[in-house]
């Protein structure tokens, strides 16, 4: 079984890569004019949604990579760019395109639903975070290590529904600034993960890479 700090740094780097505290503003800029309990509803379903779309990843990301050939030696080291990338977007405060492009904003404006699309997919559990999980889910030894991913993934989606559910004061307490302040430290974290993720699937690709 994996160490207990593993499962540690397992959860902070799939909550670093969804970023709860950086959709508060479009959150706000969607749900902020509903009525409260509708807010709640949307808070609800997209939390729920984004608890799904990464279970799913757990279970049947490596069978769809087996299925068009992928080796996971490839595939981390393509999620680890991705994720680097998500990362250099993250330290200048700003949502990556691969999250939530500024058409896909402007469609949202219009949407009598925005809880799925786009907060929950692509905005939150995005192909940074699907990646993610899946690297995770391939690295572990036993069904119980699995067990344990998964309920991360749980525990992710409960961390974005109390964050959404309070975004309202969380964004007037920190304001603009302290938003982005939160987002830079994180993109800091997330950066040193994509090193590792990347270093990992090299390493498989080229051994001789890896000193002995």
């Amino acid at each position: 079984m994996f160490a207990w700090a593993e499962y540690v740094k397992i959860l902070v780097a799939v909550l670093v890569i969804v970023n709860p505290f950086g959709a508060i503003p479009a959150f706000v800029s969607l749900a902020g004019s509903q009525p409260e309990a509708e807010r709640r509803r949307t808070a609800q379903i997209t939390a729920l949604s984004v608890g799904v779309v990464l279970i799913m990843a757990c279970l049947f990301g490596e069978s769809l990579l087996r299925f068009f050939g992928i080796s996971m030696a490839s595939f981390r080291v393509g999620g680890g760019i991705l994720v680097m990338l998500l990362a250099v977007t993250m330290f200048n405060a700003q949502l990556s395109g691969s999250k939530h492009t500024p058409e896909e904003a402007k469609e949202a404006e219009h949407k009598a639903d925005i809880a799925v699309v786009p907060l929950a997919v692509p905005l939150l559990s995005g192909p940074g975070a699907i990646s993610t999980v899946i690297i995770y889910i391939d690295q572990a030894p036993s069904l119980t290590d699995k067990g344990f991913i998964v309920g991360i993934c749980l525990v992710v989606a409960l961390v974005v529904w109390i964050t959404l559910r309070l975004a309202i004061p969380i964004g007037a307490a920190l304001g603009k600034t302290g938003i982005n302040i939160v987002t830079r430290l994180m993109g800091l974290v997330l950066a040193a993960i994509a090193v590792e993720i990347i270093a990992g699937g090299l390493g498989k690709l080229f051994p001789g890479l890896i000193q002995r």
